[in-house]
This record gives structure tokens, sequence and C-alpha cells, in this order.
């Protein structure tokens, strides 16, 4: 059986779907099979970013009331053979979910995949509560802001609260993604630092990921960052991907920058 992992954040334009899109395909790379399903029901746009929207036929929803099998409407990536994703759909809304229909999908999937990494739409209403209901684990993103802590901490909240696995007495993993950091930013006292986010959130640190341009230009073409392997932001997908699949991987310290490690080691020898 695998393991069901619900990517959320509470907020908004965090980046977390880039993330779903990079680290699935990040597990994919470890050699391990790994579905990623689109939850953000009515506004998809994992599909966008893993260049496989134009391979759509059927959709999760189309599964889920028996008008497709997973086998009909899965797609196989087009750069890695263990990734597999699982449209949204853009005809319906968020109240076609019914939890019965969720955990019946959840179950199939878990019993053919490694990892199942599920998209959760944003803010924290109906599509949210069953994007984590079934899950066994939570990858929490957030960016170093005080709206995006807050927010992050209320989803956190709810989790604990709804996932089947807590009304069962057990507890579900969480770990935190701390996303579009500014080593520059942090140094002035601009940006929060990551020691600061994780004494609100008490949560297990998974991975940091740098501030990169490329993202967005590698989104938009449909070529998730972690491909690039002069990227920042690829390297540090790299990285998480592995401490997912069970590697041990030191986390880099990205928040200082080179101007701001240069300027000390000048005032050493003034």
């Amino acid at each position: 059986m695998g393991i069901v992992i619900a990517v959320i954040s509470g907020k908004g334009g965090v980046g977390k779907t880039t993330a779903t899109a990079n680290l699935g395909l990040g597990i994919a790379m470890n050699d391990k099979s790994c579905m990623v399903v689109d939850f953000d029901i009515g506004q998809r746009n994992l599909d966008m970013i893993l260049g496989l929207e134009n391979r759509v036929v059927y959709d999760m929803v189309q599964v889920m009331d028996g008008e497709a099998t997973v086998k009909q409407a899965r797609i196989r990536s087009k750069v890695n053979e263990n990734l597999s994703f699982l449209a949204a759909s853009q005809s319906k809304d968020k109240t076609v979910l019914r939890s019965a229909k969720v955990e019946k999908l959840i179950k199939e999937l878990k019993s053919k995949y490694d990892y199942v990494l599920l998209d959760s739409p944003a803010g924290i209403e109906s599509g949210f509560e069953h994007t984590i209901e079934f899950a066994d684990a939570a990858i929490i993103v957030v960016n170093p802001e005080v709206s995006s802590i807050r927010d992050a901490d209320r989803a956190i909240g709810i989790l604990d609260s709804k996932s089947q696995k807590v009304k069962n007495g057990e507890e579900v993993a969480k770990y935190l993604i701390i996303n579009r950091i500014s080593a520059e930013m942090v140094q002035n006292g601009e940006m929060l630092r990551s020691e600061d986010i994780l004494e609100i959130l008490s949560i297990k640190l998974v991975g940091k990921i740098p501030e990169d341009r490329g993202v967005i230009d590698a989104s938009n073409q449909g070529k998730p960052i972690i491909l690039d392997k002069n990227s920042i932001a690829g390297q540090a997908y790299t990285r998480i991907s592995a401490r997912l699949c069970g590697k041990k991987v030191e986390m880099k310290n990205i928040e200082i920058s080179d101007s701001s490690l240069f300027k000390r080691i000048k005032g050493i020898f003034r």
C-alpha cells in the first residue's frame, strides 16, 4: 500500500500547485511510482504545470462517478514513466465531491502507487476538507510572510480535527515547505526567518525553496523546474523529494546571501 499526501497551504498563491508538480516528478525520479491528483475542482492548473493539458480526456469526477476507470483517466508524464496524473474537472464545482466517492478513489490509488499526492484547492472550504479527509500525511506550503503563516496555522487546525486518521485516534504526519525565500530579505529583517515560522507552526521542516525567477517561466512552459539542474529551486525540490523517499539529505542554509556573507567576512578583517 502506498502513502497518500495532501499538499495544502491555506492561502492561495504560495506555490502549492507548483510544489505538487515538482515533488511528484521528483519522487518519480527516485524510482517510485507516483500519482498526482488535482483536487481543485473547477480551476485546474496542475495539468498545465506538468505540460499535460492537451492530453486530458477524462477527469477524476468522471472516475468517481463510474464514467471512466483510473486506467482510462490517468495520464502518463512525458518525462518519467513513474509519474501519472489525474485531472480535476473544469465543468463541475466542489459540491460534486462526496466523502464515500473520494474514499473509494483514494483507496484504489493507494493500492496501485507508492505515493499519491493530492493538490488541495486554496482556502479551507469543502474542497480542502475532502482533500485532507483520507490523507496519511500533509505537506504544508508557506511563504515567509505573516498572512501565509496565519492561514497555514488555521489549515493545520482543520487537518487535526477533520482528518479521518485523527477521528480514528491516529495522527496525520505534517511536513513544512517554506517557499520563495529571499536570503537578502531575511538578512535585512524584511522576511520571516525559518526558525520563527517553525516556532509558530510547530511541525517538521522538510525543505526550503529559494526565490527563483525561473520557476514561473518553467511553469508556463509545462516543464517543472526540477528538470533544470542549474536552477536553485529545482535543486531544492530534488533534495526535498529525496527526503520524502526516505533518503538522508542535508538541509542547506539558503537564508544567508552571498553579499551578506561577504560583508561579514570583510568586517572581520578590518
